[in-house]
């Protein structure tokens, strides 16, 4: 699992800089402002959780019994969905996708929470 994560957050920070220049020079021009700061908000919570799948990755290998595997899978899901219906939201102005975000945003707090109890838990 740990190198699935290790990918997993790898080819998300790849995308976070490939989207995040998309939308500065492609997008510039095309989006209105409101729906620019969409599109730049998806980029920056998912270069947040992409760090923090590296940093979960990383407590996987050293600390196997406490199983960090579940935060990992929220992260992944978190970005999926937080940043993925933020940038449909943003290219196709189909509001909808709006109301999908705080799905994405759950995961996204669930990881964190569990993340600071299996440290407590298991680390500290």
């Amino acid at each position: 699992m740990m190198k699935i994560f290790f990918i997993s957050a790898s080819l998300s920070m790849a995308l976070s800089v490939i989207f995040g220049a998309f939308g500065a020079h492609a997008l510039k021009e095309k989006l209105s402002p409101e729906m620019l700061l969409v599109f730049e908000t998806a980029v920056r919570y998912q270069v947040y959780h992409s760090i923090g799948l590296f940093i979960v990755t990383f407590f996987i290998h050293l600390f196997p019994n406490a199983n960090f595997n579940l935060v990992a899978w929220f992260f992944i899901f978190g970005i999926l969905i937080f940043s993925g219906s933020l940038y449909i939201l943003s290219i196709t102005n189909i509001r909808w996708f709006g109301a999908i975000t705080p799905v994405g945003g759950l995961f996204f707090i669930f990881g964190w929470l569990l993340l600071a109890w299996k440290t407590y838990k298991f680390i500290l």
